[in-house]
């Protein structure tokens, strides 16, 4: 005979708020937070449930470095009455996890995988909170 279990018995949330919006929420606080599986030790991001590493649902959220590395990057071009130009970046974070964000404080064009980047909490397009990235040292 099989068992089932519901998501939320395996996750140990009920009716709580998913983790998208607990990292919105703590965005929204000027807080930036990651999860930690505390079952493996695995930093994870985008927020989940269970642990992608081991399948764990124990997950704490930690304050990651914010230190990071650009690993891609393309430039999205728009007509300026559209808005302008505008970066988009894969950034691996110094925890192991990578996040999709911008540069800022940079010409879109000299951003370049291997940069070194710093967190911060910044504005999204809808003017919502969200972690954008600037250059390290010279590269301003």
């Amino acid at each position: 005979m099989a068992v089932t279990t519901s998501d939320s018995e395996m996750t140990g949330m009920e009716n709580g708020p998913g983790p998208d919006a607990v990292f919105a929420a703590k965005l929204a606080e000027g807080v930036f937070e990651i999860q930690k599986c505390n079952g493996c030790g695995a930093h994870v991001f985008h927020p989940r449930v269970i642990c992608p590493t081991c399948g764990s649902a124990d997950l704490g959220w930690v304050a990651p470095t914010g230190q990071g590395t650009v690993y891609a990057r393309t430039i999205v071009r728009r007509k300026p009455e559209r808005g302008g130009d505008y970066n988009v970046v894969l950034v691996d974070l110094q925890e192991g996890v990578r996040m999709m964000s911008r540069v800022d404080g940079i010409a879109h064009d000299e951003i370049a995988a291997g940069m070194k980047v710093s967190a911060s909490i910044g504005e999204g397009p809808d003017g919502e909170p969200a972690v954008v990235f600037q250059p390290e040292g010279d590269a301003r």
